[in-house]
């Protein structure tokens, strides 16, 4: 049964009209595919640019916090926008973000990294730290409380999420009480089931584009290079004293495979884990059809894990 045929109902119409990036061909092309217009921003919610150090000079932050604050100070998460590593923009996820932030009454610092394969690792993961560090430093700025803090994000930003949580534990902070890689993008080595098994031109996320856009992040690499688990997080040894962490993917998603060993891995690291899979669905689902009862199931479920996790 072709890919298409496998999906739910209610996901068949969008993928049918999706034109599937390509990634080799036209970049600039697929990286268009994520800008959306701006959204009509919440009057709950206060959102702000600024730029922030990081290793090669300043980058974006967007944050966004409740429109009325008070003295107490309030949890916070940063998010990691996805793209293959190679694509995105915090813009992308500003409903998202201001939904965080209604539910787990929260800030969240949304970071505009460094893309690949004109940044390529370890751009992108260096100013992830650097914003995690900025936020963490500026506490008193930005009212936050330090013993509250998560970080989360979708397919690229997921496995930047995971990479960001290793290098947070092995530098020694900033302390971190949650991860949420959603449908992370975690292993360059492509030799899972259904890594082969998504192949469809007009998949979400496909293996040529999955092959592309690794080689593209890695750079110039032999079977026999070393790489680091800041870079790919599925190398990484050791697992445990990880945060507690939640997750999802669907079954149609390349990514189920890795996602799926991975959360096995943390669970054998003695990692708190919630795990969901989504029989049906493709990777970015509930981001391509939030209307889908599916996708409104998957999102609230992710959102009420944030907003448990920073409120325990």
């Amino acid at each position: 049964m072709d890919f298409e045929n496998r999906l739910l109902p209610e996901l068949r119409s969008v993928i049918a009209q999706f034109p599937g990036f390509q990634l080799e061909e036209n970049l600039e092309l697929s990286r268009s595919y994520l800008s959306s217009p701006p959204i009509e921003q919440s009057e709950h919610v206060r959102t702000t640019s600024r730029m922030i150090p990081s290793v090669a000079g300043e980058i974006l932050v967007k944050i966004y916090e409740p429109a009325q604050r008070t003295d107490v100070r309030l949890p916070a998460m940063l998010w990691i926008h996805g793209g293959g590593y190679v694509m995105g923009h915090p813009d992308m996820d500003d409903a998202l973000c201001e939904r965080f932030v209604q539910a787990a009454k929260c800030v969240v610092v949304s970071v505009d990294y460094r893309l690949a394969p004109e940044h390529p690792y370890p751009a992108a993961i260096d100013d992830c730290y650097a914003a995690l560090t900025w936020m963490t430093d500026e506490a008193e700025l930005l009212g936050i409380d330090l013993d509250r803090i998560a970080i989360a994000g979708a397919s690229g930003g997921g496995g930047l999420t995971a990479a960001l949580a290793l290098m947070a534990r092995d530098k020694g902070g900033p302390a971190l009480i949650f991860q949420m890689p959603l449908y992370p993008m975690i292993d360059d080595r492509s030799i899972t089931a259904s890594s082969h098994e998504i192949t469809a031109d007009n998949a979400p996320w496909n293996r040529t584009n999955n092959l592309a856009a690794w080689n593209m992040y890695l750079g110039d690499r032999t079977e026999d290079s070393e790489v680091s688990p800041y870079a790919v997080p599925s190398r990484a040894e050791n697992l445990a004293g990880l945060p507690p962490t939640y997750t999802c993917v669907g079954q149609l998603d390349l990514f189920r495979d890795e996602t799926i060993e991975y959360t096995t891995r943390l669970v054998q690291a003695g990692v708190d884990v919630e795990f969901h899979l989504y029989p049906g669905t493709f990777h970015n689902f509930e981001g391509m059809v939030p209307q889908a009862e599916v996708s409104q199931l998957a999102s609230q479920s992710y959102v009420d894990a944030i907003a448990r996790a920073l409120n325990p």
